[in-house]
């Protein structure tokens, strides 16, 4: 079975101000690298649902973000966090396609799946839009994995350059959900240092500026793999962000396209082996169009 890629035009709409790093060009150049696979299969997302929405966000937090919509003006959620006209459409896909592929995955349409879609979500927290993210993508997914298909154990991986504070504050203490990440430190959001975990559910790693493909590949294969392995995950989440690759703009890792084949690959064997095959990734980070095209092929033909 190909892999599921989930996307839609209308996440283009979503444009903060000339110059932004989080712009349309970048789910552009993830298509390029994407249209590049053979054989893989493409599905348009459907938008989120309020009630699925409901699980992770805050009812006043989601009142008010459509009343922005309402509003129909380009406005500044916080310094980094953009909100326009395209806006509400955008964020509505990219949760949507994340639940569409665990929906997807779980019912046997497809082994892996692949939501190539924009804005990211991995900083948004329960009531609170920040670093680009308006609607935390991943963690939305997670909890209807548990609601809607009874899963009991699902892992929730992330290897952007940037910490997932908002997954991870939303996922704290649940206990149907395992969430580890590796991210470089000290850089934005200045969270997730391995000795200050929010529960214990979840499992921090920390990269100093200029690591590269050795520390990266020994910290995932001596703690955060393991860790996963010995969980057992029924499915297996992915934010699948790119920026810590040596071209990117807005952080210091020094990875390389291969890096994203590389952890592609074990997390397919790692969910082949403990979860029937099913995994399920989403777009968060990348900055540098050119290594953002290669670096997503490399990592969905791993998927593939």
């Amino acid at each position: 079975m190909s892999l599921l890629i989930i996307t839609h035009d209308d996440c283009l709409g979503h444009r903060p101000p000339d110059g932004h790093p989080e712009r349309p060009a970048r789910l552009e150049a993830v298509m390029r690298g994407l249209n590049q696979l053979s054989g893989a299969r493409m599905e348009s997302a459907r938008p989120i649902t309020r009630d699925e929405l409901d699980r992770t966000h805050g009812r006043h937090y989601l009142d008010k973000i459509e009343q922005l919509d309402e509003a129909g003006q380009q406005l500044a959620l916080d310094a980094d966090t953009h909100f326009g006209p395209g806006t509400l459409r955008a964020i509505k896909l990219a949760a949507g396609a994340a639940c569409q592929g665990v929906d997807q995955v779980l019912n046997g349409a497809a082994r892996r799946a692949f939501a190539a879609v924009r804005p990211p979500g991995h900083h948004a927290e329960s009531a609170r839009a920040m670093g680009f993210c308006i609607y935390s993508n991943i963690a939305v997914a997670a909890c209807h994995a548990v609601a809607a298909h009874g899963l009991q154990r699902v892992a929730v991986v992330d290897f952007d350059v940037h910490h997932g504070n908002g997954s991870e504050a939303i996922l704290a203490g649940n206990e149907n959900v395992l969430f580890l990440s590796s991210h470089q430190s000290p850089l934005y959001p200045g969270t997730g240092q391995p000795d200050t975990p929010h529960a214990s559910n979840v499992r921090n790693a920390v990269l100093p500026p200029a690591s590269g493909s050795n520390e990266f590949r020994d910290l995932w294969l001596e703690h955060l793999l393991p860790e996963i392995d010995r969980y057992r995950p029924q499915l297996v989440l992915v934010s699948a962000g790119f920026d810590a690759h040596w071209r990117d703009p807005l952080a210091q890792l020094q990875l390389k396209d291969d890096d994203y084949y590389w952890i592609g690959e074990r997390l397919v064997d790692l969910a082949e082996r403990r979860a029937d095959g099913r995994l399920v990734a989403s777009l968060e980070g990348g900055y540098d169009l050119k290594a953002l095209e290669a670096s997503a092929l490399a990592f969905a033909e791993a998927l593939h």
